[in-house]
């Protein structure tokens, strides 16, 4: 199991467009299939990593996501409005996700993208997609106490087992733990996204 990415790992998938992910999110039209749609808390200076992660959610996923330091809609000068404004994305959105890079564990405004996330949100439709430097060691990685409160994002290789003995199939999946416990619950990451 993989459950802490290194920073460049979804750099195949970062080709893609940020416009979508710029404008607030709202309703779709009729004819339009509804589609999951997703806040991306990230520190500013991840945009590399965040373009991957955007464009692997986007293209194994279908889902829309948010990314608030590309909306021209923001103000241009950090105040109370962006707060105000963060707040009524990430209610609009489905589900949360912080990239938690060790400088979005660190950043303020990460932490309290997270515990508004989390008010709005809770657990149920909240994660962590956490990433460590490009060639550190996981201990090198910040945010590990975090691992333990919310769920987190991790790649199972299909060598690992539930505990009936069945292999777990190879992907993506949500993994929550609750404290001071050793079992970890797992949810396929597509099917996470389809639940409401």
């Amino acid at each position: 199991m993989k459950n802490i990415f290194e920073q460049g790992a979804f750099r195949d998938y970062s080709r893609v467009s940020l416009n979508e992910s710029r404008s607030p999110i709202l309703g779709f039209s009729q004819y339009e299939q509804r589609k999951t749609t997703v806040f991306i808390s990230h520190k500013h200076d991840d945009l590399e990593d965040l373009k991957g992660v955007l464009g692997f959610l986007q293209q194994k996923y279908g889902v829309k996501v948010y990314i608030d330091s590309q909306d021209p809609t923001m103000p241009k000068v950090t105040s109370a409005t962006t707060a105000l404004n963060i707040k009524e994305r990430i209610k609009q959105c489905d589900k949360f996700i912080l990239l938690a890079t060790n400088g979005a564990i660190e950043s303020k405004w990460c932490n309290w993208e997270l515990g508004y996330g989390d008010s709005q949100k809770f657990k149920k439709h909240m994660a962590l997609f956490p990433m460590k430097p490009e060639g550190a060691h996981d201990f090198e990685y910040k945010g590990s106490e975090y691992m333990s409160l919310y769920p987190y994002i991790a790649y199972y290789d299909g060598s690992e087992k539930y505990e009936n003995g069945q292999s777990v199939t190879r992907g993506y999946y949500v993994c929550s733990q609750e404290v001071d416990s050793n079992y970890i619950c797992i949810t396929p990451l597509d099917d996470w996204f389809k639940k409401r």
